[in-house]
Order: structure tokens, then C-alpha cells, then sequence
């Protein structure tokens, strides 16, 4: 709580550990700001707030709003008004209900009479008629609604439930789901932290990995029906969407989850409980099948740990990160186990009993830094996901790989190899996603920084793969690579990749964890450019990477290998020190305008970056600025001679421009502009540039640079002003 608060008031107590120390600085920071209103919502206890830092009692301008289902927390609180939150009226509850039930579902008059008693079934709580609502929506069976009502009134509910009002309501809805795999997948949303946002990719892997979401052939394909299961979650109103690639299950909604689950001892969740031990052995009861014990503090599993669970199917324990030693013993009676998640925990070996995990689908050891050793994978022949991604301590690949006949997904760095071992993926035949990363190699005197290791793969290897939708890898020569493209099955296309080419000088990320755009990086490469560059590039390319290419002059080099990749939506170059311009006035020149192959290419692009181009003196000419209708984001940093972003005049491009010189230009869905360390930058644009979709400016060390006219629009009257999409603009240094 005083990190929550300290962040929200701008107080750093990172460097401070001592809870009073803390709570002090706190105080004095709240009490200089005088007036405030803290809100503490959905509070289970009172809190001695003076131990927190907050000084309630001796500050008069502010106010504390608590927000519980429990009125001696009021009480205990030192209360001076309390108002209880009645539930709604029966005529809102109403209203209410026939708004979630969907205005195009018409009901007959008989139905509209049921459907008002399952309203008022839901006792007036607002969660219940909306849950509630959300279930029927679509059913005009008059007998579908006689039964639901029939079930409502009969539904058993505990005498001891918090909720019963709301659990029964919330409890038919999930009796009501269409088939096993939503009711799965809702009932594993439970094992997640209270209040936590659940990234779908990460909770759909799971469902996958368990079997709940099953045969079919592509992981898109499966993908594609976690997705649908969501959604159809969300749609009843048993998920709701968080943000963008998220969802969040409501508190009272996952109270009845799980006690679903811990229905006939089946689950046992504790997830963010703060744990410091393992739950005492009377816990692991032998009908357990998932167990979550993710996001807490403990810090060992000693060998007094042997649970009797052979059903247990699910066990999470990723994210204690304390957590150094898990004894052997654990593991020996859990051979049932087919999700083990061990992520971000700090163990240094990974027990030797894991071996003998034969009914093992999923083995996840993502973020485990500290992880020396992982014991032979040869039993473990119904793997279908291995991640061993950010293992970077671990300094050898594990024995006995080549026996994972049914691996689907592999995510691994190089463990202290150069090269992955040959002959190792043709034996991983059904791989559907191979993401095989840097590897960041202990310190040493040859690499005091620690910096990562590339591995390479050869590309035959790769291309025998016909499984293969996702691929992360780097091909040291560009024969590599022209040997995957000839070998590989046309006919099936990947639908991402991250495919690196070369050996660069110097280490730069270009591997993220998502993978919505096809790229290939290409370090240092020596090409003919007067050779065949058919098999260059793959049609659907997305992201261009150059690294120290320092044979280019401009982009019009490559124009050979780019000029089919129509999808292109971002280009990037960094260190190609013979480049003055991204594109030169003369090419366009060379062909009029409109080209079909020009436009192809740079009216789809949404990005362009430069990084530490030493003799980049423009990025691109006024001439180009009519393609990049879809250009959203611009970042050049580190060019010690650029001079201009958007170089040359009118006049420089007469007769190029053609009719567009007589209108004002635009980059109409521009949001980003960042300008990093442009020590001889003078301007953006010489011409008039109108570009209304602006929201960030950040200008960072170019002290040449004397106005910012790239964010000007014109109002009706002829007078400029800041589009009203501005949100933020940071300049440095201060005094420039």
C-alpha cells in the first residue's frame, strides 16, 4: 500500500526498505500536499493507517473514502459517516436486466412474465442481474426460461457463503456454459491472482497444454479457439476485458470459481497469498488435480515435502521468486503431472524426479537465471512445450532432447553452444514454434559486460520443419539462408518470424516477445549486389532490419530485394556508416510518379528508425512524403550529422512532386516523433507539414534545433495550433 500511494503522489521509496522509514517519508510528503482524497476500495480489514504514513488525523484538507462488505471495518476505521449501498430498485433491476438481455431479443408476452421473476431472483444486486442477463441473451424458448427460473429456485447455496444472494445467480451461469472446454477454461481463470490481469496468450498456452483446447492442427488454429472461448467468457459477463490482450475475472466471480474447484478437494488455489512455506502437507489431498501457489514468497520446498496427489494435473508455481531449492522427494508421487510452471523462481537445479514425469505436456522454466542444471528429458516423450527461455546460467542443452518426439514448442537460448546441435531438429518433426535465442554467457575478460551470444542454426535444419508457423533464429551466412528459403515447403508459410542474418560488430535485441511482425535482420552481411536476389527476401516481409551495412549508400541498394515485399510496415537501419540519405531525390527521379512499385512499398510503412548512422545527413526527401500516408511513428538517434528529417525544398523536388506541390503536405496518421543525440540537426521540415494525428514530441540533445513547426495545423481562419491529439511533449536539455 505505501508503494501504491507513493507512486501515485510521485515519491520514490525504492531505496528504502524499513516499513517506518518508509511510512515517514510518506507522511511528511502527504502532509505538505495538504488537500487529497485517498480512496480505499474494496477493503476485507481495517488498516492502522498512521503505520502506512498516512496522516489522516493531523492533516485538516484531507478526506478517506473506504469502500467494504464489512461494516466493523467502518467501525474500526474511526468512521464519520457510514452509507450503506442498498441494492437497486425492482424497476431498475428491471431496466437493468432487459438492457443486458439485448433490445433485438424480442420476448413474447409470456416469456417477458418468466423473465421478470429470474429478475427478481437476483435479489436486486447489480452483478447477478447482469451475469444473469448475460446467460439468457438470445434464448426465446419459453421452456428454456420456465427451466432456468425452476433452477434459480432450487439452486443448493451454503449457509456460510459470503455471497449467497449473488453466488447462486453466478453459479448457473457457469452450470449454463455450452460445453466442458468453456466451463474449463473459465474455472482456470481462478487460478490466477485476485484482481490480476491474465494475458490471453499466456492462459489460452495453458488450456493447450493441459488439453482442454485440443485437436486441431495448427497452433493458430487453437489459438484462434482460445481467443472464441474467451470472448464467449466475456460475453456472459463471466470475464471481463482488462486492456488490450487482457482479461480479469470479477473478486465474487472467482470466490465461486473456486469454490468450485475446491469442490470434492479438486483445486487448491493461493495464488498472491504471500506464502513464505509450502502449504502444510493435510492439504495435498489426493483428489487434487490444480494446484496454484503462483506469485507468493516462498522461498524452499524441503524433502519433508512428498505429496500423495496422483491426480494432480496442474501445478503453478512460477513467480516466487525467493525460491532457491525444491528437494527431489517433491516431485516422486505427483506422476500425473502434465503442467509444471516453475518461471521466474530463483532454483539453481531443477530435481532430478522431473525426469520421471512421464505424463509431462508442459515444462516451463522462463526467467529462471539462477538454473544450472536440468536433468535428462529422454522419458519425457508427451512433452509438447519446453521454455527455457532467460535460463542464461544454464551452460549445457539438456540431455536427451532428441527423444521429445512429440514436441510442438521450443523456446530455448544457445546454453553456452555456438552452434545448435546438428541433427537434433530433424527429430523434432511436429515443432510448430522454434524460438531459439541470444544467450547471455557469464562475465569474463574477453566480454566484461556480459553481453549475449548469438547461436546459429543451419538452414537445411530448419526448413525439414513442415510443421513450423513461428521461427526465431540466426542463420550465420547469407547461404544459410538462401539454403533454408530453396529447402523449405512453399506451400506453407510461416505466420511469424524473426530471422537474423550475419554476424554483427556489436550486440543489439531485435528478439521480442511478440511476434506480430514478420522481420528479417540483416548484420553485416557482404552481397553482391549485382547477383540473384530472388530468394533474398520472403514476400511477406513486415520489419527490415540493416545493421552495419556499411557498402549501402541508401535504401535504393536493396530496392532489388524489397521491391515485392508489399506487406513492409516498418524499416529500421543502424550503424550503416557509408548511408547520407534513407532514399535519395534522384531515384524518384528516375521513374515518374506515381510508381505502383514505389507506392507498394512505403504506403503501407508505419515506422521508420535510424540509429547511429555517422554520415546519415537527411533520412528522406520531401518527394517521399505523398507514400507514407500510414506513417505513424518516426525515431532517428545517435547520427552525429544529420541536418534534416525531411530534407531538400519545393523547388529541389520540382516536377517530382507534381500536383502535390500546390497543396500543404501532410503526415496525416504521424503519433510519434523522437529526435535522440542529433548534435547538427537544424530542422524537421523546410516546407509547411500538417500532421493532426500528433501525440508525442520527445526531443533529446539537439541544441541546434530552434523551433518544432512539424506539429502545426491550420485552423479556419488561416492561424496555426497544436492538433488536438498533443498529449506530450519532453525536451532536453532543460535549458535549451
Amino acid at each position: 500500500m505505501q508503494n501504491s500511494i507513493a507512486k501515485r503522489i510521485g515519491l520514490d521509496l525504492s531505496n528504502e526498505d524499513e516499513e517506518l522509514y518508509r511510512a515517514s517519508k510518506l507522511s511528511k510528503e502527504l502532509t505538505k500536499k495538504q488537500k487529497w482524497v485517498l480512496i480505499l476500495d474494496d477493503l476485507w480489514k481495517a488498516i492502522e493507517l498512521h503505520k502506512v504514513g498516512v496522516p489522516i488525523q493531523a492533516v485538516k484538507g484531507c478526506q478517506l473514502i473506504v469502500t467494504t462488505r464489512l461494516e466493523n471495518v467502518c467501525q474500526q476505521m474511526g468512521k464519520q459517516h457510514i452509507i450503506k449501498v442498498e441494492p437497486i430498485s425492482k424497476e431498475e433491476a428491471w431496466a437493468l436486466f432487459i438492457e443486458r438481455l439485448g433490445h433485438d431479443t424480442a420476448l413474447s408476452p409470456e416469456v417477458e412474465q418468466i423473465a421478470k421473476f429470474v429478475a427478481r431472483e437476483c435479489d436486486r444486486l447489480p452483478l447477478g442481474i447482469i451475469t444473469m442477463a448475460a446467460t439468457m441473451r438470445g434464448v426465446v424458448d419459453v421452456r428454456e426460461w420456465r427451466n432456468a427460473l425452476e433452477e434459480l429456485k432450487e439452486s443448493k447455496v451454503r449457509k456460510d457463503d459470503m455471497e449467497p444472494e449473488v453466488f447462486h445467480v453466478l453459479r448457473f451461469s457457469y452450470n449454463h456454459l455450452s460445453d466442458s472446454a468453456l466451463q474449463q477454461s473459465f474455472l482456470y481463470c481462478a487460478l490466477f491472482p485476485e484482481d490480476f490481469k491474465i494475458r490471453r496468450e499466456d492462459l489460452i498456452a495453458y488450456l493447450i497444454d493441459e488439453g482442454v483446447i485440443k485437436g486441431l492442427k495448427s497452433r493458430e488454429a487453437e489459438f484462434n479457439k482460445g481467443h472464441s472461448i474467451l470472448n464467449k467468457l466475456e460475453r456472459v459477463c463471466l470475464l471481463e476485458s482488462a486492456e488490450e490482450g487482457y482479461v480479469k475475472m470479477h473478486d465474487l466471480i472467482r470466490d465461486m470459481t473456486i469454490q468450485i474447484l475446491q469442490e470434492n478437494s479438486q483445486g487448491m488455489v493461493k495464488a498472491g497469498a504471500q506464502l513464505r512455506e509450502l502449504p502444510g502437507e493435510e492439504e495435498w489431498t489426493e483428489h487434487l488435480m490444480r494446484v496454484s501457489l503462483m506469485h507468493n514468497q516462498i522461498k524452499e520446498i524441503p524433502s519433508s515435502h512428498s505429496p500423495r496427489c496422483p491426480y494432480l494435473s496442474t501445478l503453478l508455481l512460477c513467480r516466487n521468486s525467493e525460491m532457491q531449492f525444491i528437494a527431489d522427494s517433491f516431485f516422486e508421487q505427483l506422476r500425473g503431472l502434465k503442467v509444471l510452471d516453475l518461471s521466474r523462481t530463483n532454483i539453481t537445479k531443477l530435481p532430478d524426479s522431473v525426469s520421471e514425469l512421464v505424463s509431462l505436456t508442459a515444462l516451463l522454466l522462463i526467467g529462471c537465471n539462477m538454473l544450472r542444471h536440468v536433468p535428462s528429458l529422454e522419458k519425457l516423450r508427451a512433452l509438447k512445450r519446453l521454455d527455457l527461455s532467460g535460463t542464461w546460467a544454464l551452460e549445457k542443452i539438456p540431455q536427451g532432447m532428441e527423444c521429445l518426439c512429440n514436441l510442438r514448442y521450443l523456446r530455448m537460448n544457445g546454453c553456452g553452444e555456438k552452434e545448435f546441435p546438428r541433427g537434433l531438429l530433424p527429430k523434432l518433426s511436429h515443432l510448430q514454434v522454434f524460438l531459439l535465442e541470444e544467450w547471455i554467457p557469464p562475465t569474463t575478460k574477453d566480454n566484461r559486460k556480459g553481453l549475449p551470444a548469438l547461436i546459429t542454426v543451419k538452414g537445411k535444419e530448419v526448413a525439414c520443419l513442415s510443421k513450423l508457423e513461428s521461427l526465431a533464429c540466426h542463420f550465420e551466412y547469407y547461404s544459410d539462408y538462401v539454403e533454408y528459403v530453396k529447402s523449405r515447403d512453399e506451400t506453407k508459410s510461416l505466420t511469424t518470424y524473426q530471422i537474423r542474418e550475419g554476424l554483427p560488430d556489436k550486440y543489439y535485441n531485435y528478439y521480442h516477445d511478440d511476434f506480430r511482425r514478420k522481420t528479417i535482420v540483416l548484420s553485416n552481411l557482404s552481397i553482391d549486389k549485382d547477383g540473384d536476389f530472388q530468394v533474398m527476401f520472403l514476400k511477406d516481409i513486415q520489419h527490415l532490419v540493416i545493421d552495419n551495412y556499411d557498402d549501402a549508400t541508401s535504401l535504393c541498394d536493396f530496392w532489388s530485394l524489397i521491391k515485392n515485399a508489399t506487406e513492409l510496415e516498418a524499416i529500421e537501419i543502424s550503424s550503416c556508416n557509408s548511408m547520407e540519405s534513407l532514399v535519395s531525390s534522384s531515384w524518384f527521379r528516375s521513374a515518374p510518379l506515381p510508381s505502383p512499385s514505389y507506392s507498394g512499398i512505403f504506403s503501407g510503412l508505419k515506422e521508420f528508425k535510424c540509429y547511429g548512422c555517422r554520415r546519415m545527413k537527411k533520412l528522406f526527401p520531401l518527394v517521399l512524403l505523398p507514400s507514407l500516408i500510414n506513417l505513424e511513428r518516426i525515431v532517428v538517434a545517435g547520427c552525429g550529422k544529420m541536418e534534416e528529417i525531411i530534407g531538400g525544398t519545393r523547388s529541389d523536388e520540382e516536377g517530382v512532386i507534381g500536383e502535390e506541390s500546390s497543396t500543404d503536405l501532410k503526415l496525416p496518421k504521424l503519433r510519434s516523433l523522437k529526435l535522440i543525440r542529433l548534435p547538427e540537426l537544424k530542422s524537421i521540415c523546410s516546407a509547411k507539414l500538417i500532421c493532426d494525428s500528433l501525440e508525442v514530441i520527445d526531443v533529446y540533445n539537439c541544441e541546434k534545433l530552434k523551433r518544432i513547426p512539424i506539429c502545426l495545423s491550420l485552423l479556419e481562419n488561416g492561424e496555426s495550433s497544436p492538433p488536438p491529439s498533443l498529449r506530450n511533449i519532453v525536451i532536453k536539455p532543460r535549458e535549451w
